[in-house]
């Protein structure tokens, strides 16, 4: 489906080419009928000669009435801009394309009404200037009149050359609601332009409505141009009715959501765009437009073209969404990218600085690369509701991380467990809550991401790895080895570890190292004696009372029996009597 908004000066003909075209009339208030005026949002729809159907949303051209020409533009990205032959190009014409171009409407056609009351050529070519001149490019226009037919059939042409109709989206939802009322025995239903994603009958959704985000409701109903389907997909014009939700809770302005699948945000850093060189001519405090939506806002300008916008209340937002902002004094409107959605206050000295810097290079299209460049560190899930694609290789990971500022923590990483362990090389290794608070990370899972070559975890603590032994344990450790080579499988006594000088400190340190192998309280091993011992082992007859592997392996049963003990755990030995006879399994 093709959704098409109109736009124009008042009384240029806009819902009487909407009704030509359609048959229908959109103007559904009596005072709309009575006044000759459109006072409020009109809806109507047409099939094309290809067969695809186009919609409308009529829009009043009155200055009086700019809040709702601004909802009705908001939600689309197809417009018809509406210039009488006879009267030409006027101030709304002017304000309505301003409103085009802020909201960067990529296709629009212009449409010469009453071409049978006047040459069409001056009014189409002034307004192609006009038009150009806010960067703004249009097919040739089209000439027609609502009273005469003619030009009817070229434009439902024109209107069928429009972007392609996209298939179903994989996207989130976000509906603008534009309209709400109760139809009695079925509850709330909301009308609204979707532009993409795939709304389905009992699907849940997230109501954002101004300053009350989170609000769920389902959806119970479904309607495209008054006909029931289990599920729409964007671009189309919209019928949900919702379980459960009373009307005025969906007043126009309203998003009907996916649900975590938006930043709801009232903080925003975006990127301003004006046709004018130097500075952009906003006041600090400004109106800002998304979808039906409208809030007032504080503007903070970073430089020319950067600023931080605060709203007053919350909307939901994605990395690119384009928003209008509107000097209430002089009705000026410009566009404005969203940055960041999830922008952080600027306070403290330099702030402002080095947050331009950040933004400088930021496009305002959903990257994922340039999203972890810029950010460091981010969820995966903050990504989905920022709008950046995840590749289905990385969607299942907590947490993406930037080679830079990877390579960046693996260093600082590496450097405190080496600082640690050579100022304390006898003490404990550092734990992962430790290494979080240290390095000021805010889930300890990120350590996984960030762990170099030197390091592994054991047990929870994390350390040097074995070929990265701290200088101040290698005599211990030197020491150590001789004696277990020359005592075989007879592990030194505690007495005997005190006369060497290694202490039960530097022999728990050397145990983390994988230097030396704990069986028990004083009962210290190599790990290669693990391996030698089973090889002995192999030689008696099954099953084996202790007393044989102490004759065999020529050691204490203070040795032999935590050995047993750790064969069994290791599932290289079980026992099979009661009395403690083993086999090896």
């Amino acid at each position: 489906m093709i959704v098409a908004a109109t736009a124009g000066h008042v009384d240029h003909g806009k819902t009487s080419l909407i009704h030509a075209l359609t048959g229908r009339d959109p103007d559904r208030l009596a005072e709309e009928r009575r006044r000759g005026l459109t006072l409020d949002l009109g809806f109507a729809w047409c099939d094309l000669p290809s067969g695809r159907r186009a919609a409308f949303v009529d829009v009043p051209g009155h200055e009086r009435y700019l809040h709702t020409m601004l909802a009705g533009l908001g939600p689309v990205r197809s417009a018809l801009l509406v210039v009488a032959a006879d009267q030409g190009w006027s101030a709304q014409s002017a304000e309505h394309a301003d409103a085009l171009a802020a909201f960067a409407v990529p296709e629009i056609l212009l449409v010469i009404t009453r071409c049978d009351l006047a040459d069409p050529e001056p009014a189409a070519a002034t307004a192609r200037r006009e038009l150009l001149a806010r960067g703004l490019r249009t097919p040739a226009p089209v000439a027609v009149s609502a009273h005469t037919g003619q030009g009817l059939d070229t434009l439902r042409t024109a209107l069928d050359q429009l972007g392609p109709d996209r298939s179903a989206s994989p996207g989130p939802v976000r509906l603008w609601a534009d309209r709400a009322f109760t139809v009695f025995g079925t509850g709330t239903v909301v009308t609204g332009t979707l532009l993409g994603g795939t709304l389905r009958v009992g699907d849940r959704v997230e109501l954002c409505a101004s300053g009350v985000p989170g609000t769920a409701g389902t959806v119970r109903g479904l309607q495209v141009c008054e006909h029931d389907v289990p599920s729409a997909s964007g671009p189309t014009r919209l019928a949900a009715n919702l379980r459960r939700i009373p009307v005025d809770a969906v007043p126009r302005g309203t998003a009907l959501l996916t649900p975590d699948a938006w930043v709801s945000s009232t903080l925003v850093d975006l990127r301003l765009h004006t046709r004018d060189a130097g500075p952009t001519p906003l006041p600090a405090e400004v109106m800002c437009h998304l979808g039906t939506a409208r809030r007032p806002a504080r503007l903070r300008r970073l430089s020319d073209d950067l600023a931080q916008l605060r709203l007053s209340a919350p909307l939901p937002l994605h990395v690119g969404d384009r928003l209008a902002l509107r000097d209430p004094g002089t009705r000026r409107l410009l566009g404005a990218t969203v940055l960041d959605p999830m922008a952080e206050r600027i306070t403290g000295r330099g702030a402002a600085g080095r947050r331009r810097t950040a933004l400088a290079s930021a496009t305002g299209r959903p990257h994922l690369a340039a999203e972890l460049a810029r950010r460091g560190l981010v969820r995966t899930a903050d990504l989905r509701r920022l709008g950046v694609p995840v590749p289905a290789t990385r969607a299942g990971h907590t947490w993406l991380i930037d080679p830079e500022h990877q390579r960046h923590l693996a260093e600082r990483l590496l450097h405190l467990v080496r600082t640690h362990q050579e100022r304390s090389p006898t003490a404990s290794e550092l734990t992962r809550d430790r290494i979080r608070d240290a390095l000021g990370l805010p889930d300890t899972r990120v350590i996984d991401l960030i762990i170099p070559p030197e390091l592994r975890e054991r047990q929870g603590r994390i350390g040097m790895a074995e070929a990265a032994l701290p200088d101040a344990l290698r005599p211990a450790a030197d020491i150590a080895l001789r004696e277990l080579a020359s005592a075989r499988w007879r592990a030194p006594t505690a007495g005997r570890w005190r006369e060497l000088g290694v202490g039960p400190a530097q022999l728990q340190a050397l145990t983390r190292h994988g230097v030396l192998l704990r069986l028990a309280p004083d009962v210290y091993l190599t790990p290669s004696a693990v391996v030698e011992a089973t090889a002995v082992l192999e030689s008696l007859r099954v099953p084996f009372p202790v007393s044989h592997a102490r004759t065999a392996l020529s050691a204490p049963r203070r040795v032999v029996i935590p050995r047993l003990e750790h064969l069994d755990r290791q599932g290289i030995t079980e026992k099979v009597t009661d009395d403690g006879h083993r086999r090896l399994r």
